[in-house]
């Protein structure tokens, strides 16, 4: 019986090493000795509030060390945190916490101001605290002072439940994937085997810690190897990237793709990375272009790879020194992988089939959503919806979503190939392809592009690129239109949302 959190802190502090940098923040560093008390706190503080084990906590908190001390306080206890978007409106962290049934909500002033009108529709909601001044709610200062810096874990099955993580909302209304303390030691195969990351390391992400990407790959890895984790409440821009580079000199970024492409727009100075070892790509595929241009402009090598919600860690990763541009590289340690097709056979090399896995740290399931659960996750294999190939030397390439696809004249288009030929322009920082019914009833290509320069010549681009949709294109997949828009839409971990584009089209058609 052995709580996870006990092998991020206290076999930390056991090995003599809680003097070390565990958490930096713009306004003060915190060594793994406070981070334990603060977790030990957050777990005394949940537990006067009445929280049991088992029982969910909902965190709507920037990142910092209070949401890292509550989350690792919630598990301390045995029961479940449940980190949650703070750019949600009142209304959708309404329904999340309909769902999670949670009994705490932990969250910033301005979430907690916003979310009493909606109080009542949530019976099993016991408490807000706010991180902040909020009229007539306890906060979490005053929770945490009173708070004892002294708790033994409780107890737990590594099968008991950890955390909880909503999907980003691609394709719809979002899907809490459980995970499991067992699932938190999984974090060595990538962290370890494959990025080799070390105490030495400081790691710093662009996504936020209430998704997985972050989570597990920014906190959770860091801190398993006694690394520094560099955390900042902001959301990031290019500009405030540049500074975080030069004052905290991380050694590994994890961004994505979109971010990245900014990174490029912005010129920022081409040593502004130069403390880095590697950085590190996921939530879409990576174009080669922009692999190419990040390195050939900063000298710095990105990692593409493919994790999920469901996963927390990747699953399939390139390798410092050894990756390749348009491929997402080859299965993590302790990963079985399996392309499948609509029969669920084994396709052969450099055939398209959808991405099975079976991981370590894989969700056993969706909470409150069996038939969606009976659907994803069968006999350990988790089903990604992810649509790859694989070479003769077991490296894979991403295709798309499998709901991505659509038919024109009774042909598969694959979007990733459009958008390919789309982003070959110098002209285009970003492109996205879909499917979209026309009055006839006919499904036809329709392509979306974000120019680089937002001065240049509008009708020219669009007329470059028709021509290049002709040379390099088959007919059933080019674009019967290509519009130009300001940006795309995407979750806050950058993917993209292709409903919506088909949303918007349908709109201004009409």
């Amino acid at each position: 019986m052995t709580n996870a959190v006990s092998a991020f802190l206290d076999d930390r502090i056991a090995a003599g090493q809680g003097d070390r940098t565990a958490i930096v923040t713009p306004r003060r560093t915190f060594t793994y000795r406070e981070l334990l008390a603060l977790s030990c706190r957050a777990g005394n503080a949940l537990r006067n509030l009445g929280v049991e084990a088992e029982q969910r906590v909902a965190l709507a908190l920037p990142d910092g060390i209070d949401f890292t001390a509550l989350f690792f306080g919630a598990l301390r206890i045995g029961a479940v945190a449940v980190p949650l978007n703070t750019r949600l409106r009142p209304e959708q962290h309404a329904a999340l916490l309909r769902d999670s049934g949670a009994k705490v909500l932990v969250c910033g002033a301005g979430i907690a101001d916003a979310m009493r009108p909606l109080r009542a529709e949530l019976p099993r909601l016991r408490a807000v605290v706010a991180a902040g001044e909020a009229a007539g709610l306890p906060a979490l200062d005053e929770l945490l002072a009173r708070a004892s810096p002294d708790l033994n874990p409780e107890p737990v099955s590594p099968d008991d439940m950890a955390f909880w993580l909503f999907t980003s909302g691609t394709t719809g209304s979002p899907k809490g994937a459980v995970h499991l303390h067992r699932d938190l030691f999984a974090c060595r195969h990538y962290g370890f085997e494959v990025l080799g990351v070390n105490e030495n390391d400081i790691v710093f992400a662009t996504s936020r810690l209430f998704f997985a990407y972050a989570l597990g790959n920014a906190l959770l890895i860091p801190l398993r190897a006694g690394a520094q984790v560099f955390l900042h409440p902001d959301w990031p821009e290019p500009a405030s990237l540049a500074r975080v580079m030069a004052h905290a000199r991380p050694t590994i970024l994890f961004s994505v793709p979109t971010f990245y492409a900014r990174i490029l727009r912005a010129e920022l100075p081409r040593d502004a990375f130069r403390s880095l070892r590697f950085a590190v790509s996921a939530g879409e595929r990576l174009p080669g272009e922009l692999y190419r241009a990040f390195g050939e402009r900063h000298g710095v090598e990105i990692l593409d790879g493919i994790g999920a919600t469901e996963t927390v860690f990747m699953v399939l990763s390139n390798r410092p020194g050894q990756s390749r541009p348009d491929s997402t590289g080859t299965a993590v340690p302790g990963t079985e992988v399996r392309l499948l097709d609509a029969e669920g056979r084994e396709v052969a090399p450099g055939e398209q089939g959808v991405l099975h896995v079976k991981t370590p740290s894989a969700s056993p399931c969706y909470w409150n959503r069996v038939e969606h659960s009976q659907r994803t996750f069968a006999n350990g294999w988790f089903r990604t919806g992810d649509v790859y190939t694989r070479d003769a030397d077991g490296f894979y390439s991403h295709c798309g979503r499998e709901d991505d696809f659509f038919k024109v004249a009774g042909m598969w288009v694959c979007p990733s190939e459009v958008e390919m030929v789309m982003l070959s322009h110098p002209g285009v920082a970003e492109a996205a392809a879909v499917g979209i019914e026309e009055s006839s009833g006919l499904v036809k290509c329709f392509a979306f592009v974000v120019p680089k320069n937002s001065n240049g010549l509008k009708e020219e681009l669009l007329a470059e690129l028709s021509r290049l949709a002709e040379r390099r294109l088959a007919p059933h997949q080019r674009p019967r239109r290509i519009a130009m828009v300001a940006d795309l839409p995407r979750t806050a971990t950058g993917k993209l949302q292709r409903f919506v584009l088909r949303d918007r089209f349908a709109r201004t058609a009409a």
